[in-house]
């Protein structure tokens, strides 16, 4: 059976500034979708990480299908609507357009498809993350896809052996899609060279060269090249199947042991650690840290399990203990150097006012440096 899985994700209210959203608002979404999907969808799930509200549907429409789209956009509307009325902050906050027209992307949500014919077992892993954008899944992926001190499956499988295909987005660029494709093992450096740099350059999508299946879906939207400002992180969304011709859940998961500091935190304009947290988890530690959740499932018939919250086991309380000691760690350099992200990526804040009012400020020497002055 080809079914395709949509999860579409947006910040639209929550509680106690950028912390989660209410339960009236989770539920609206939730209705809306369960009403207006009795006849597009298979089956859907609701979910939240941190302030943003994540919708997982499975579907024969294909990707990119506007009656799916649509009502992803009506049920976030309703949403928005809850938070008002609620008093939330941020109500509305990612959703940048005025009126639907035909399909979500470059509208603020963020979003990730795949559609394949599915296998006999089909599992796979929705993460989603809040207070950093698309380049935090780089590493992991990287890791995950073309490492095999990560992946030893890469040694051991001969279909993971023939390796796998990036397709990488440049983000920096504003008109259409801008995309390159690397084959690894044999593009290896090709590809880190573009990965180190996860402001610009983030995975789009992996197949697999055994069999031409489509492995990873992750959303690449950066909400500053949309509205020209800075109305918050972008939050980003990914699809992983898992098994078979792909690396296992443990290997997929191995990564995010790491704590890999990504763009985000307070005010998305620091460089923070990526903790992993349990399904449901809101924010605190300035603004953050910045986390990711991870929801296993399998899908039947385009029937969805009940999700596996893999980022609950014990193992990841004693990663989290160690993420939070490098945020402190991170946190004592203040706004120095490393600990905040460079002035490229703060262009889009308010720090672009101060520095313009003290750009007329500057002079240039005429005959190089001058006499101290006098103290009075």
């Amino acid at each position: 059976m080809e079914i395709t899985l949509s999860v579409l994700k947006a910040d639209i209210g929550s509680i106690g500034g950028h912390i989660q959203p209410s339960t009236a608002l989770t539920e609206k979404v939730r209705e809306i979708i369960q009403h207006k999907g009795r006849k597009q969808l298979i089956d859907s799930r609701v979910s939240w990480t941190g302030d943003d509200i994540a919708i997982l549907m499975t579907h024969q429409q294909g990707v990119g299908a506007t009656a799916i789209h649509e009502m992803a956009w009506e049920a976030f509307l309703a949403g928005t609507e809850v938070a008002r009325s609620e008093g939330l902050y941020g109500a509305g906050q990612d959703l940048l357009a005025d009126a639907f027209s035909g399909n979500v992307r470059g509208m603020g949500p963020g979003v990730a498809e795949m559609t394949f014919q599915e296998r006999d077992a089909e599992p796979f892993v929705l993460f989603a993350a809040d207070k950093t954008d698309p380049g935090a899944f780089n590493l992991p992926l990287y890791r995950a896809f073309a490492d095999p001190m990560n992946t030893p499956g890469l040694l051991l499988s001969p279909a993971l052996t023939e390796g796998f295909r990036f397709v990488i987005m440049d983000v920096a660029h504003t008109g259409k899609d801008r995309v390159i494709e690397l084959e690894a093992p044999e593009d290896l450096y090709r590809i880190a060279a573009l990965l180190r740099d996860p402001e610009r350059y983030v995975v789009e999508s992996i197949w697999s060269r055994h069999s031409g299946q489509q492995a990873v879906a992750a959303s690449t939207s950066r909400l500053h090249n949309i509205a020209g400002k800075y109305t918050g992180k972008d939050d980003p969304v990914m699809l992983v199947r898992v098994q078979k011709d792909f690396p296992a859940t443990g290997e997929i998961l191995a990564p995010f042991s790491t704590g890999h500091f990504v763009a985000g935190g307070m005010r998305g304009s620091h460089n923070m650690p990526l903790m992993p947290v349990p399904l449901n988890a809101g924010t605190s530690y300035f603004d953050g840290p910045p986390i990711v959740t991870g929801a296993a499932f399998c899908v039947h018939e385009g029937k969805l399990t009940d999700p596996v919250d893999v980022f609950a086991h014990p193992f990841w309380d004693r990663v989290r203990d160690q993420v939070a000691d490098k945020a402190m760690d991170m946190r004592q350099q203040g706004f120095f150097g490393a600990a905040m992200l460079p002035m490229d990526e703060l262009e889009y804040t308010g720090i672009t006012t101060t520095l313009d009012s003290l750009d007329e400020r500057f002079r240039v020497r005429p005959n190089g440096p001058e006499p101290l002055r006098q103290a009075l």
